[in-house]
């Protein structure tokens, strides 16, 4: 089994027309995502990559019957598109786009989780992929091996090196979500934990974090408290300075609180083994599961 997405997800990109809309989606039907339709307002009736292209979501989904979209178009209007997937009952939205607005976020994050059956996983990410059966995003398939390890991530790049390793050790992966590194994302690290505990084909969960904010934190005392799953961890920046942003707009350390030490001892407290690196993670999992 996997999470999220399936060889049975039927995928609708926004912002198709566009440059970064028409490489992913190219990309995506290579690695075998049913990618059924596109959207971009004022460009319906034209195709991309065979994908016809349609002005709204409502249009696209009198002929297509579709469940998940994924998000290219520029920030300004990321919060539209949203909001437009989640009023047209798309189950799962995956905002790939970067620098969407705070107060944009705060206001999609409030609607889309008290008002409607949606699940929003970003902005700011690099997607969802299900190895071997889907891919949702930037996420380069080649990396990814089908098997039995849940990985959920703040980081991009880092998840890539880490299910990298993991797949030169053996071990293939469930499903891999990354759920962005904004201050305000649709999902956090508790929503797709519950998820992949809930699945009977992930085995070991590894959480991906890195510096600034409490989401780690939270994360290792839900953990402890409520799962079954075996998990483990890798925390990003230990060396990085004190009150510098680094990367993400959540990636930032106030005194000593959101350091990469800092959290690694908060998930060490709650029984979570901690890698250095993502080849000391691969040991790691490969311990625990052979």
């Amino acid at each position: 089994m996997s999470i999220l997405i399936d060889e049975n997800s039927k995928v609708l990109v926004q912002g198709i027309t566009g440059g970064e809309g028409r490489f992913h989606s190219k990309k995506m039907l290579e690695y075998g995502t049913n990618v059924l339709a596109g959207v971009t307002p004022g460009k319906g009736g034209q195709e991309v990559n065979g994908v016809p292209v349609y002005n709204s979501i409502r249009e696209a989904s009198g002929d297509h019957d579709i469940d998940v979209s994924v998000i290219f178009v520029p920030a300004p209007f990321a919060k539209d598109a949203i909001l437009e997937s989640a009023n047209n009952g798309i189950e799962l939205i995956v905002c790939i786009t970067e620098n969407v607005p705070v107060h944009d976020m705060t206001e999609v994050y409030h609607y889309v989780r008290n008002f409607t059956d949606s699940r929003l996983i970003g902005p700011n990410c690099p997607g969802v992929i299900s190895p071997g059966k889907s891919k949702v995003g930037i996420l380069p398939g080649d990396v990814f091996e089908r098997g039995n390890i849940g990985i959920v991530s703040r980081s991009g790049t880092l998840t890539y090196e880490i299910a990298s390793e993991l797949t030169n050790y053996g071990l293939g992966q469930s499903t891999v979500v990354g759920i962005g590194g904004d201050r305000i994302v649709g999902s956090n690290f508790i929503d797709i934990l519950q998820e992949f505990d809930s699945d009977q084909d992930t085995e070991l969960i590894v959480l991906v974090g890195e510096i600034g904010g409490s989401e780690e934190e939270l994360a290792a005392e839900y953990v402890y408290r409520e799962l079954s799953t075996p998990t483990i961890s890798y925390i990003a920046g230990f060396s990085a300075p004190k009150g510098k942003r680094m990367g993400h707009a959540g990636a930032i350390v106030s005194g000593e609180e959101g350091t990469a030490e800092t959290k690694a001892r908060v998930l060490e407290g709650h029984e979570i083994d901690v890698g250095r690196s993502p080849s000391e993670l691969a040991v790691i999992a490969r311990d625990l599961v052979v």
